[in-house]
This record gives structure tokens, C-alpha cells and sequence, in this order.
């Protein structure tokens, strides 16, 4: 790595205050420290944010979950609020790369970098989730802007994720051996007001499908998903799969998640 000052502040006023003046706030550091080691990144300071006790906990408030930014993975997949009220995003939590990786990593982390292969993203707008950030709420539909992009502004820091709770919901992933990131990966919310798609790891960013949506508003079965054209024009095609290759996992993926939510 490069030189580099390292700060824990205790407080997220504190933490928001070194982000402003231009220090990287340091979550569980799963993608950060590797690009820093491999002198892909090189801040100048980092900002742990371990210290700052308002950024965890998860609770449930009335129909919504929130979880604080900063808790571990492993901390979602086993609480006991999570399980029993939306045990499909405990599911998700539960097989987030590997144990190592589950016990650093941050829900709020995994969302501010919003890598476009990352589980947590899909979860997060498929439900419709609102971030709660030193600013502002932002809603999942606006928060999500393509390859590693947010609507974070500089500074600005995510303080926790209200996730609405759906009627039923799943995830259905399928892995690169190598990575454990997911070669495509789609999430499924059935919600009174209809449902939400969120489709990860095959294109520049998480997305909604709107084809899948409207189809399983009107029919929530499998059948419905398979009647659905996935368009692939703009879908990823690399050394691991081709565009059509991954059209069709997200098809396959569709059904599958439904049917997991059904039971």
C-alpha cells in the first residue's frame, strides 16, 4: 500500500467531518483494502468507522426493518428480527461470498460501493428500501446510478437501510466459482402494491425489470416469469458469460426465486 494516515473516529458527526475534509470512510473493507493493496486506490487517510456505535443495530419499527450501516453481514443473516420478518434478505446475508467475507463486511459498505455484481444492491431496490444518510433519506430507485455510482455526495455517510416488508420475497443467485460474487443474480418482492425485480451482476449496475414485474403483478407463479422475453442488448458479455447466456439466467433465476417465495 501507500502511505497513509488511519483515523477512528467514535461518532458519526465526527466520521462525517473527516469524510468532508476528504478521508475514505473505512466500512468492513472488503473492496477497499484489496484495491489499496493492490495500488488501484491510494487515500491519503481512512476513516474507520468500527468505532462510530450509532451506525449499528438492527430493529424492527412498525412494517419496516432497519439495519444499521455498519452491521456484518453475519449479523443480518442471524438475527432473529431478520429471520422471522424478511427471511429472504437474511437467505441473501447468509451467502454473501465467504465466511471471512460475511464476518467483515457491512450491508452499508456493500451498498455505498455498490460494486454491480454485489447481493445486497438487488435487495435493497427490490424492496424498495430507503437510505438513511448524515444528510438526507434517499429512496432505492434514486440511489442507484451505474458502475460503482450513488447518489452519495461527497461526505456524505450512510447511517442505515429502512427496508419496507414484503408479503413474500426471495433470491436466487448463481456463482462464479472463482469470485463467490454472483454471475447473475436476481431478487423478487411481492408487495399490495405490486412487485419488484431487481436483477444483479448482468449489466453496469443493479436494475429493475420491468417486463418481470409487470408479469408477476398480475401472475406471482413461475410460469409467469418463463413467459417473459429477457432482452439482452444491454447486458454484460465478458471472458464468464455472454450477454444471452446470462438473458437467460435471469429468466431461470425469475422462476426459481418465485418459487422459492411461494414455498
Amino acid at each position: 500500500m501507500y502511505a497513509f494516515t488511519f483515523e477512528r473516529p467514535a461518532s458519526v458527526d465526527e466520521a462525517a467531518r473527516l469524510a468532508a475534509a476528504g478521508a475514505k470512510p473505512l466500512a468492513g473493507g472488503q473492496t477497499l483494502l484489496a484495491s489499496m493493496k493492490l495500488r488501484l486506490s491510494a487515500p491519503e487517510q481512512l476513516a474507520d468507522l468500527s468505532g462510530c456505535k450509532e451506525l449499528t443495530g438492527i430493529r424492527k419499527e412498525g412494517d419496516a426493518l432497519v439495519i444499521g450501516a455498519m452491521s456484518r453481514h453475519v449479523e443480518v443473516a442471524n438475527n432473529a428480527d431478520v429471520k422471522s420478518a424478511y427471511p429472504a434478505l437474511a437467505d441473501l446475508a447468509s451467502r454473501i461470498g465467504d465466511r471471512q467475507v460475511r464476518a467483515m463486511g457491512t450491508i452499508g459498505g456493500s451498498v455505498a460501493n455498490n460494486d454491480p455484481a454485489a447481493c445486497y444492491p438487488s435487495a435493497v431496490l427490490a424492496s424498495g428500501a430507503t437510505i438513511l444518510t448524515t444528510k438526507r433519506e434517499i429512496a432505492a430507485d434514486d440511489f442507484f446510478q451505474g458502475l460503482f455510482a450513488t447518489a452519495l455526495e461527497e461526505g456524505e455517510l450512510i447511517k442505515a437501510i429502512r427496508f419496507p416488508l414484503p408479503q413474500k420475497a426471495a433470491y436466487e443467485k448463481l456463482r462464479q466459482k472463482a469470485s463467490n460474487f454472483p454471475l447473475v443474480g436476481v431478487f423478487v418482492a411481492q408487495f399490495p402494491g405490486g412487485v419488484r425485480v431487481a436483477v444483479t451482476g448482468a449489466g453496469n449496475g443493479v436494475f429493475r425489470h420491468g417486463g418481470l414485474e409487470a408479469a408477476l403483478t398480475r401472475s406471482f407463479t413461475p410460469e409467469s416469469a418463463a413467459a417473459v422475453a429477457i432482452d439482452d442488448s444491454e447486458l454484460n458479455s465478458d471472458l464468464h458469460a455472454s450477454a444471452a447466456y446470462r438473458a437467460n439466467l435471469i429468466s431461470v433465476l425469475a422462476q426459481r426465486a418465485v418459487a422459492k417465495a411461494l414455498g
